[in-house]
This record gives structure tokens, C-alpha cells and sequence, in this order.
């Protein structure tokens, strides 16, 4: 019989799976987004609660971005969702389970415009380097050989040159706009991050919690694959099928279903890429398609 949680992560198998979320920002509002799209709504007993229900089979829990991979690694929550970028700057071990793919963002080396450095490892020895990764950078710098000086910051690292706290930064950087309108620019990435979905290693090696681990993945991940696909339908001619499977390759081939009435006509279905409608209707136009419907698809499972 599995006992219920203890000081090292054991769970009782009937219990909801704890997922650590981001409490505020951009993050925790994909996440929420992607749990509600796999029909797992947030449920909150009040405004401002700490934790909220997502279906019978999980809980979440809401903490600082920064501290989910600590949450999860400790045991205190089976799974996660935060920047890679935190993870590695965390450095506990986590079971990487899915890419998210939002939240998309790099952490740079940048230094003031009138520098002139161009390149990371051209940065002179001592520089004084303004972040709140300070163990990314400090690794970073040793790997390249250049001797920095980290002076950790909680935020706003960008205005730490212009106030001679630092002579360089390293933060996280998505568009860029933030540097120039500080008059700063890249010389180096670090890495490139997203939100990832992290697991507990102890409790991923244990085969039944791993199993509803691997639910969730495989729900969330179906989901994601949904996001730019389409499920487009059209009544074709039949003698003209060769060249419409050239159309719609489909994820196996069009699935293709006769039109009641009409035996020289069959509707052909299947799931093109969101990029490719417009090319993908115009062609079947071409060969004379009629009756052309596109919907968006919820989930995707191969």
C-alpha cells in the first residue's frame, strides 16, 4: 500500500498530482490557458487562494516563478511549469517532460552602446556584470575563460551600466526593445529559454505516478500540436484524387468519404498546416474542389 506523502516525496496514489505554477505574469497565464484548452479549468475556492483544483487528477499549487524547479525538486510538488532558463539557474535536478514553446526568450550578454565590445569573450577581465542569474553567468564566463565580477540584482538589470553599478548585463531578452530604449545591445547569448513542464525525479521513477505524469504530458502535448493545424474538408472529383492527395497530404494521407448521391464526387478531409491554407485552398480550387470548410482542431493525437 503507498503511504501518503512523506518527508521524501512518497504520494498516496489516489491524491491529486501537485502542479507548481507561476503565482503572476505572462507565464502563469499561458499555463492556465493550456491546462483549461486540455479541459483541466483552474478551480479556486477564493480570489486570491493559494492553490486550485484542475480536474480530480491534479492540484495547483502557485509560487514564484523562480522557486517552481525548488518546489519541484524538493518534492513538494510532482510536476511544474516555469522557464527553462530558471530551471537551469536553479541548478536541481528535474525530469525535463515537455516543451511548452511560450514564453520564448533569450538570456544575453549586453553591454552600453558606446562599448566597444563586440563579442562576449572580448570582455575585458573584471568586468562587473549586473544579473539575477548569477550562476548562469558566472559558468558561462569560467567556460569562455574571461574573469568577471557578478553583482546580483532582483530586476532592472538594464539601468545598472547607466548608474555605474555594472559595466555589462546579463538578462532575459525576447524582442529587444528593452535594451535599446536603455541604449544597450547584444553581444552574447547565454541560452534560449521557454516554459517547460518538469516532473520530480522520485517520483517519476515510480512506475504508477509516472503513468499519470505521462497522462498529462500526453494531454498538454496534444493540445500544443493542435495549436497550428487546421482540419480542412472539401468535396472533390473522384477521378481527380491523385492529384488532390498531392493537395492534402494529411498526417497518413486525406481520409476520403463518398458523397451520398453523387458517385462522380467524394468530400476529402484532412489536417494541413495553419501556414498552408491559403496555398492549400487555392489549389484545391484549382482542381475544382467545391464546398471547402477549415476548422480549428482542439487537440491532436497521432
Amino acid at each position: 500500500m503507498v503511504q501518503e506523502r512523506s518527508a521524501r516525496g512518497e504520494i498516496d496514489g489516489g491524491r491529486p498530482l501537485r502542479v507548481a505554477l507561476p503565482n503572476k505574469g505572462r507565464l502563469s497565464e499561458a499555463a492556465l490557458d493550456l491546462f483549461e484548452r486540455a479541459g483541466l479549468k483552474a478551480q479556486f475556492r477564493a480570489e486570491r487562494a493559494l492553490v486550485a483544483s484542475l480536474g480530480s487528477h491534479f492540484q495547483a499549487i502557485f509560487v514564484r516563478a523562480q522557486d517552481v524547479a525548488e518546489f519541484v525538486a524538493d518534492g513538494a510538488a510532482e510536476l511544474g511549469i516555469t522557464g527553462s532558463d530558471l530551471v537551469a539557474e536553479s541548478g536541481r535536478a528535474t525530469v525535463d517532460l515537455l516543451d511548452l514553446g511560450f514564453g520564448r526568450c533569450r538570456l544575453a550578454v549586453a553591454v552600453p552602446d558606446q562599448s566597444e565590445v563586440e563579442r562576449s569573450e572580448d570582455l575585458p577581465a573584471g568586468t562587473r556584470i549586473a544579473t539575477s542569474f548569477p550562476h548562469l553567468t558566472s559558468s558561462f564566463f569560467e567556460e569562455l575563460g574571461v574573469p568577471i565580477q557578478v553583482a546580483p540584482v532582483s530586476g532592472a538589470a538594464e539601468i545598472a551600466p547607466h548608474l555605474g553599478v555594472a559595466d555589462a548585463i546579463v538578462d532575459l531578452v525576447s524582442t529587444g526593445s528593452t535594451l535599446r530604449v536603455h541604449r544597450l545591445r547584444e553581444v552574447g547569448t547565454i541560452l534560449h529559454s521557454s516554459a517547460h513542464l518538469i516532473g520530480n525525479e522520485k517520483s517519476y521513477g515510480d512506475s504508477e505516478v509516472r503513468k499519470r505524469m505521462d497522462g498529462l504530458v500526453a494531454s498538454l502535448e496534444s493540445v500544443l500540436r493542435a495549436e497550428r493545424k487546421r482540419y480542412l474538408m472539401a468535396n472533390v472529383l473522384r477521378e481527380r484524387l491523385d492529384e488532390v492527395r498531392e493537395v492534402l497530404p494529411g498526417i497518413s494521407g486525406p481520409t476520403i468519404v463518398d458523397v451520398l448521391d453523387r458517385g462522380t464526387w467524394v468530400a476529402a478531409h484532412a489536417v494541413v498546416d495553419e501556414d498552408r491554407v491559403y496555398e492549400t485552398i487555392s489549389r484545391l480550387k484549382a482542381l475544382g474542389a467545391e464546398g471547402i470548410l477549415v476548422t480549428r482542431i482542439e487537440r491532436l493525437t497521432p
